[in-house]
């Protein structure tokens, strides 16, 4: 009885032991708030933060579809569940009426809430936490002139454990701290810039980074490509030539991707096209031309060594030709050429050839859209050909685009094509 009441006691002692080191490091460079407010808004602070508001590109998850700009109640599907935005104007009752900028601050740094609770990370917090102390306020400024919304918040519908706060300080203890801009030395000041506006506001790392098992990311593998699993498009390296590397562009042809959605070598397309619709387009020079020069000074992946992809079977060629001439050729040229500042290219189209089919197979799906941007205020468009071709003939031409006029990438099957349409209910 005494060996069983030691081992109880031990047992209990080592739990009271990890829930006080689960504690102390979700609290980790936390500061006692003041308890009165203390910022002064003035009109050029509201400028600023309704700029960097857009450069953070927190609308678009904050509003739903129809609803009041800010006033909160998307719901981000992750693979845990759902998370709805909260409502971030100035409400006293469902909104921010009642925070103060350090509250705010505390958020954005530290992933917590006013009251306490820890956010989930579909609020970018990870990133948010390299946001300046007067960046954040100029954000809270602009976010208490907007007009308030009486709009409650709707509740999360995450699976257990997940739904949890002991589950989501477990997830924190392992993956977050809090941090701060990066700003190194060697650098010079633009590329010191861009970093603090791709790794922070503009939280780049979140869809172009892969993630592990419980949905965190690493620095190690930053910027090398990842899925995004529930939107069901791939987010290309942007360390990688092969992929969405920039680092041989000219630099203000980055810089024109971003403020336009369009450049020389390419376009956006799919959630990139939503990320320019409604932040970068607004980018003054200066910040964009940063951004740009960052994204081509990121150390570069060396190129995969993968042996040539097998022959695809001669009869799906043939099928895929015969749908491209029908369906393709009239804006993509029958060698694929393409159309100069109207339809993209396909010959050496690296998105065309990427070793993950998906977004080929989305964009042909659901079709292209270019973002309507001042840059570029008239767009050209693909239409959707999900109710117009079946699952074999998707995969026929994206096979067929993937190894003619010298490209050269694995076929595309039918359940690659289905597994496109299920996920969005295609």
């Amino acid at each position: 009885m005494q060996r069983i009441f030691w081992t109880i006691s031990s047992v209990l002692a080592a739990l009271g032991v990890a829930a006080a080191a689960l504690v102390t490091l979700n609290l980790r460079g936390e500061e006692p708030l003041p308890a009165t407010e203390t910022l002064q808004s003035t009109p050029a602070l509201v400028q600023r933060g309704e700029y960097l508001a857009r450069v953070g590109n927190c609308m678009a998850c904050h509003t739903a579809q129809g609803g009041a700009p800010y006033a909160g109640g998307r719901g981000i599907e992750t693979p845990f569940g759902v998370v709805h935005s909260s409502n971030l104007t100035p409400d006293k009752a469902h909104g921010l009426g009642d925070w103060t900028s350090a509250e705010f601050w505390r958020a954005l740094h530290h992933g917590r809430s006013k009251d306490g609770r820890l956010l989930y990370p579909a609020f970018p917090y990870p990133n948010y936490t390299q946001v300046t102390r007067e960046d954040a306020d100029a954000i809270f400024a602009y976010l208490q002139s907007l007009p308030p919304v009486a709009e409650p918040n709707r509740p999360h519908a995450l699976r257990f454990p997940y739904s949890t706060q002991a589950a989501l300080g477990v997830w924190r203890a392992l993956f977050f701290a809090p941090g701060a801009p990066r700003h190194e030395p060697t650098q010079t000041a633009e590329v010191n810039r861009g970093a603090y506006l791709v790794n922070g506001l503009g939280h780049c790392t979140a869809c172009h980074t892969p993630r592990n098992a419980l949905g965190a990311t690493s620095d190690a593998r930053a910027f090398s490509g990842g899925l995004i699993p529930v939107q069901n498009w791939y987010a290309p390296a942007l360390n990688a030539a092969h992929e969405a590397g920039v680092k041989d562009w000219r630099t203000e042809d980055v810089a024109a991707l971003l403020q336009t959605g369009v450049a020389p070598q390419g376009a956006v397309l799919g959630p990139m096209a939503e990320v320019v619709f409604r932040s970068t387009q607004y980018l003054t020079d200066a910040d964009a031309r940063a951004m740009a020069v960052y994204l081509q000074a990121l150390p570069q992946q060396p190129p995969a060594e993968r042996a040539p992809p097998p022959a695809p079977p001669a009869a799906a060629m043939a099928r895929g030709a015969k749908v491209y001439e029908q369906r393709c050729a009239a804006c993509h040229g029958a060698q694929g050429q393409g159309e100069p500042g109207a339809f993209p290219a396909l010959a050496g189209n690296r998105a065309v050839t990427l070793a993950d089919p998906t977004n080929l197979v989305r964009v042909v799906l659901q079709g292209g859209y270019l973002p309507a941007t001042a840059g570029n205020p008239r767009p050209h468009g693909m239409p959707p050909f999900q109710q117009v071709l079946s699952d074999e003939e998707i995969a026929a031409v994206a096979t067929f685009v993937r190894n003619q006029w010298g490209n050269q990438a694995p076929g595309v099957g039918t359940i690659e094509v289905y597994r496109a349409r299920e996920r969005r209910g295609l």
